[in-house]
């Protein structure tokens, strides 16, 4: 493409040199330039891409897009000096793949909770109303059936837009992407033109990041913010701060709730491990997921499918015949009688979530055994609230690692235990190998009773150290439960 089209919508400070020239790609990482590229200097927290000018232009960048010029200039080289460098890759990305987010539905989830499956539950649905869909999630992304596992829950602008460029050369029409907070301040849906953005809810989570919670409230808003008038925003009233996030928008505003007064509302019928009997907007049916969170996600959906101008019986007959998502409220049951569930949940308000679903489901003659862990080199402030939360909701709860990284997995257990109760003391274990940990839930478990993994769910692997570990919960379990013969 040629660089003066390209930067026909972009701000410019500064132009040194000729712009009268054609780019073969657009490119952040140095280490992938090729000749012709355009390379874009981001400044960030771990290194800065101006230090590595020169190592594009020696690798054959013809453009540079910096925020400040390089002291040594050279002839054949375009230097576009810009305000923001992460907003301007966006709109770059924008352009060089053509806008295809104008010309696709595009849907982006946002929230603490629920993104990734309420992102895959309207791909899922979306497909089954006969479109062909693009997903982009933390689990995998999807263009049609076709599926490849994801590295970020909110990829790079570039890699955004040339998905989404692929798949609408290949006939997909509607897009449906998480919208992580991350994502948000660091401009990785800078240039995106979203026709819905969805609150899911949002609690604690990331203050390693964002540092308080009004940071990580305002990166939330602030993609609503962005929606225009030509845009729909579809926010949680149950979720006290469902309304904040439409405060400044310009879109029109949409509300859901299973507990307040709204457009699109909710009822939960009737629960158990096989499904939910479900009322929306006074229709009954059944799906075959379950949890008092997925009443909120399946509701969200039906909004979301109503406002793009599906008609309500054929949503409801479609949201009757989902499949759980994996990883999200898992659920199977042992030949010996014990029910495994296999969940994500890594924040405490998630964690809460899924342990009062269990118990709203069962009878109390059994018993609730939580094993889970927190990440290390993560938010330490949750750590006690999920250890205080697990042993007031679970019969016993079993301390163990998560992802511990490069911290010491019996410190992080130690942070998770000094939220502990003294009433709860007796209700809880310690044990930091994984493995071991999921070994002594199954041996202490008797047929009819519950067995929550939580805190990993789609995940494979396991990250110590610096070495990433291949570690399914899942798997795990079932070759645990054929050794020990239960």
């Amino acid at each position: 493409m040629e660089l003066n089209k390209l930067l026909r919508n972009t701000p410019l400070k500064e132009t040194v040199g000729s712009t009268s020239q054609e780019i073969s790609a657009l490119e952040f990482d140095s280490r992938k330039v090729s000749f012709g590229s355009l390379y874009v200097a981001l400044s960030g927290t771990l290194s800065d891409g101006h230090n590595y000018i020169d190592a594009a232009i020696s690798k054959g960048a013809t453009a540079v897009v910096c925020e400040q010029l390089p002291q040594s200039l050279l002839e054949q080289v375009c230097y576009l000096v810009v305000e923001d460098a992460h907003k301007t890759l966006g709109l770059l990305a924008s352009a060089f793949y053509g806008h295809p987010s104008t010309k696709l539905t595009l849907v982006g989830v946002t929230g603490t909770n629920g993104k990734t499956s309420v992102a895959t539950l309207l791909h899922d649905t979306f497909t089954k109303l006969g479109k062909k869909c693009i997903l982009l999630s933390t689990v995998e992304n999807r263009i049609g059936s076709e599926k490849e596992p994801a590295t970020h829950t909110t990829p790079d602008v570039v890699t955004i837009n040339k998905i989404l460029a692929k798949g609408l050369s290949e006939g997909c029409e509607y897009a449906f992407m998480e919208v992580s907070s991350h994502g948000i301040v660091q401009q990785r849906i800078s240039g995106l033109t979203f026709k819905l953005g969805a609150f899911t809810n949002i609690s604690h989570d990331h203050l390693d990041y964002h540092e308080t919670f009004a940071k990580y409230l305002k990166a939330k808003k602030a993609f609503f913010d962005s929606l225009g008038p030509q845009s729909i925003a579809v926010t949680n009233l149950d979720d006290r701060n469902g309304n904040v996030m439409l405060q400044n928008t310009a879109a029109k505003k949409v509300g859901y709730a299973t507990k307040s007064v709204a457009s699109y509302q909710g009822r939960l019928i009737e629960t158990g491990f096989e499904g939910m009997h479900l009322r929306f907007n006074g229709t009954d049916f059944w799906t075959g997921l379950s949890g008092d969170f997925n009443v909120s996600n399946l509701l969200l959906v039906f909004a979301v499918a109503s406002e793009l101008g599906f008609e309500k019986q054929e949503i409801l007959s479609v949201l009757s015949t989902l499949e759980r998502v994996k990883g999200r409220f898992e659920t199977f049951k042992s030949d010996s009688g014990i029910y495994f569930i296999i969940d994500y949940a890594h924040t405490p308000d998630a964690l809460a979530n899924v342990l009062d679903t269990i118990n709203a489901i069962r009878t109390k003659n059994e018993r609730l055994i939580c094993v889970f862990g927190c990440g290390g080199d993560r938010d330490k402030a949750k750590r006690p609230e999920m250890g205080r939360i697990a042993t007031q909701k679970a019969t016993l709860s079993i301390l163990t690692s998560d992802n511990p990284r490069t911290e010491d997995p019996s410190a992080i257990i130690k942070d998770i235990a000094s939220g502990v109760l003294p009433s709860d003391f007796n209700k809880y274990t310690e044990i930091s190998d994984r493995e071991q940990a999921i070994k002594m839930a199954i041996k202490f478990a008797e047929p009819k009773d519950i067995v929550l993994v939580a805190g990993k769910g789609h995940e494979t692997y396991q990250e110590i150290g610096s070495e990433r570990l291949e570690f399914d919960d899942r798997k795990k379990i079932m070759e645990l439960l054929y050794i020990m013969g239960k």
